[in-house]
């Protein structure tokens, strides 16, 4: 983990890792969905030692090391906010810059828009916004949220060692990943068993579909509302790109920054990519 140490927020419900002096100034990292703290594990070294800071990356709850829900509750996207929210205050940050990836980026736009005094800046990897559903696909999103929560969850998988739960991830995965940037993502999400095998730790409901998302224009609000500097580093062969809703999401937020370098979804994992990336953030750090 690039001379990472472990620690626990919360209460201990949330696990993470952190990177550089406890006493520099801190950036909290928040990771895509189905992925964990692992994800800035090659980014976070190089923005360390480059602009003399600390990252704190946290495992949001389901994932990782962190606690699953209690009970038979979902993952929904705004509840991530309370993950982030406990964190800072268990760090004693009263306004935070945030580092976020993907799904991680959507929470840390819903925090920005929403409590705009407790975030500084937002440095944001291949994410912008939230997943949304159009007001017209509301009830059959509904129904589709009802129905898989009353679809038992399936067990967690079990793999004979870490190279069969990589490969299944590089199979399986939502965005193309390729081995060596997925090892240090499948690693921190397996446990071992008593039988020599392997089983992944994330909760199985975070498979489940949302039952409630918010629409474009209610997206579009909220990414209107962020107050604070941003800058958003896109991979060429990322997930936003050209797309119309990805234009219309970069056109609402008012002062953002685009930095498109080489790489994929995982651009900050991804061994290529992960350098340029650092230079992109850095770059605009010292401007």
């Amino acid at each position: 983990m690039s001379d990472s140490r472990s620690l626990r927020l919360a209460g201990g419900r949330l696990a993470a890792l952190s990177w550089g002096d406890d006493g520099a100034p801190t950036w909290l990292a928040l990771h895509g969905w189905l992925d964990n703290a692992a994800s800035f594990s090659r980014l976070a070294p190089r923005l360390v030692e480059r602009l003399g800071i600390r990252i704190l990356a946290i495992d949001f709850c389901g994932h990782g090391l962190s606690h699953h829900l209690p009970g038979e509750g979902d993952y929904a996207l705004w509840d991530y906010c309370h993950d982030l929210l406990d964190a800072c205050d268990d760090l004693g940050l009263e306004q935070a810059t945030l580092l976020a990836h993907s799904m991680g980026a959507g929470v840390a736009c819903l925090t920005a828009a929403t409590l705009p005094e407790r975030i500084g800046r937002l440095v944001l990897l291949d994410g912008l916004g939230a997943v949304t559903t159009e007001a017209a696909e509301a009830p059959r999103q509904l129904r589709k949220g009802l129905l898989g929560h009353r679809r038992p969850v399936s067990p967690a998988p079990r793999y004979p060692d870490i190279k069969t739960a990589v490969a299944a991830r590089v199979a399986g995965g939502a965005t193309p990943i390729d081995a060596e940037t997925a090892e240090p993502l499948v690693a921190r999400n397996l446990e071992s068993l008593a039988d020599g095998h392997w089983r992944l730790r994330t909760d199985g409901r975070l498979l489940r579909p949302s039952p409630v998302r918010l629409s474009p224009a209610q997206a579009l609000a909220m990414l209107s509302a962020i107050e604070c500097p941003v800058l958003l580093v896109e991979g060429e062969a990322g997930i936003l790109g050209s797309r119309e809703l990805a234009s219309r999401a970069r056109a609402a937020v008012p002062r953002l920054e685009r930095r498109v370098v080489p790489g994929g979804h995982h651009l900050h994992l991804e061994p290529v990519a992960v350098a340029g990336v650092a230079r992109a953030i850095v770059d605009w750090c010292r401007t």
